[in-house]
């Protein structure tokens, strides 16, 4: 079984991904990214899944473990084994906020596109993702709302660990989410952390 965690970037990955780690379970990352200002905690990334397209078989290194996968490298993940995908929910308008914070911040430009378009784009991205995923019966998903983690990590990693099947440590799972990380809201996000 390998267990991907996945989404947007800016969804929420990274903060998953130190929720499994605290939680006992293996996870796949080189450290190569290093923690920012953006992830004061990290990005618990494997630099190589970046490679998947073009070498499937790297996920093979992944058994027994999680890693993260970006929605848009998920349609290279290979047939022929299970998975099981955690995959980070977060409103578009925060995606697209985080994501030009980040930018912002490490002094260069996006795209001069506006916001509206950017989040047909995520959508349009989103709903071919999930069309996508409906129809491969080999991996097994659990959809998790970033801001129902921030709400109740502790109801959110009991989610997770009945998910995955197995023993993680709920109480280190949950002292993961600090909600002064939450920077980039929506003006009508209910999350009182």
């Amino acid at each position: 079984m390998i267990t991907i965690v996945s989404g947007l970037p800016r969804s929420g990955t990274s903060l998953m991904m130190q929720m499994l780690a605290a939680g006992g379970m293996p996870i796949l990352s080189d450290g190569e990214r290093v923690a920012d200002t953006d992830n004061p905690r990290g990005y618990y990334e494997w630099e190589r899944i970046k490679r998947l397209p073009q070498e499937p078989s790297c996920i093979d290194e992944a058994e027994g473990k999680a890693v993260k996968v970006i929605s848009q490298l998920l349609f290279a993940v290979p047939v022929g084994r299970t998975y099981r995908i955690i995959f980070m929910e977060r409103p578009l308008l925060e995606v697209v906020a985080s994501q030009s914070e980040m930018i912002r911040r490490r002094g260069t430009s996006g795209a001069a596109v506006p916001e509206a378009a950017l989040i047909a784009g995520l959508r349009a991205h989103l709903n071919q993702v999930n069309a996508w995923l409906s129809q491969r019966s080999e991996f097994l998903m659990m959809r998790q709302p970033y801001h129902d983690v921030l709400r109740d990590p502790a109801r959110a990693s009991q989610g997770i660990r009945t998910f995955l099947d197995r023993d993680l440590d709920i109480a280190a799972m949950t002292k993961q989410v600090d909600p002064s990380l939450y920077r980039n809201r929506t003006k009508d996000a209910a999350v009182t952390p």
